[in-house]
């Protein structure tokens, strides 16, 4: 039944969200991909086309929130509400506390943060009145354990982890979980420019990755050497509150 359930994806035209995208297709889920990039969500659609499925796609700048909230009733009205939420969009604008602008600040704020409220405030409640709903939002271990030069993406971070925790405990007597991932440095074009010192990655362990791919967020993550797939658990049935850190040994430092 949940399969049937629209799925919400937003920063999904390249990166994690492209990749979720393309596994909540897999698992037979309607999904509406949401991102600012016309291009690229051209080349999503394409890419997913070659697959044999279809995906609905809407060029939005989420930080105009009358418009995003437009996108979202609408596709809500298309099809019956709105089953799950994947809060992926995020960017980076990085400098030293001393150095970062009111801009840089307020920017990342504004996507990272405000956005996702914007969303789940929204999507809420469709899934209240429909008794159902899962949210799932991208965090950072940044968000957890900060990170020198990312003052404004920790704060964001920290900022969806302590929102996310409050959501779980409003909407959890209805039947809507909210949850939130919080990986450590995954390679994707918005990371591709991080130096590695700057990326608040360090090796503490000679057998320790320092790095993943967007695939390791959307299929899954090796928790005592068992797959575990992330965005099949937290939009199921299954889902329970968490907050999974995909690089456990960041936290043990």
């Amino acid at each position: 039944m949940s399969e049937k359930r629209l799925a919400i994806v937003t920063g999904a035209a390249r990166g994690i969200g492209k990749c979720v995208v393309m596994k909540l297709l897999e698992q037979g889920r309607i999904v509406a991909a949401i991102d600012l990039l016309d291009e690229q969500l051209k080349e999503l659609e394409a890419a997913v086309k070659e697959t044999g499925k279809s995906v609905i796609t809407r060029c939005c700048d989420i930080t105009e929130t009358e418009k995003f909230m437009k996108v979202l009733e609408e596709l809500a009205d298309e099809h019956g509400g709105i089953g799950i939420l994947v809060n992926n969009a995020g960017i980076t604008r990085d400098n030293l506390l001393m150095r970062m602008s009111d801009e840089e600040f307020d920017k990342v704020i504004a996507v990272n943060l405000r956005a996702a409220f914007v969303a789940m405030r929204t999507v809420s409640r469709y899934m209240v009145r429909n008794k159902w709903g899962r949210i799932i939002s991208l965090s950072s271990v940044s968000g957890v354990m900060g990170n020198a030069g990312q003052v404004n993406y920790a704060a964001s971070k920290a900022g969806l982890i302590g929102m996310t925790k409050t959501v779980a405990r409003e909407l959890a007597r209805k039947n809507v979980t909210a949850n939130c991932v919080a990986p450590g440095f995954i390679e994707t074009e918005m990371t591709a420019g991080l130096p590695i010192r700057r990326s608040g990655i360090t090796c503490f362990a000679a057998s320790f990755t320092c790095s993943g791919s967007p695939a390791v967020i959307s299929v899954s993550i090796n928790p005592g050497a068992t797959q575990f797939a992330v965005t099949f658990f937290l939009a199921s049935s299954r889902a329970t509150v968490l907050v999974i850190p995909i690089s456990p040994a960041l936290l043990a430092a």
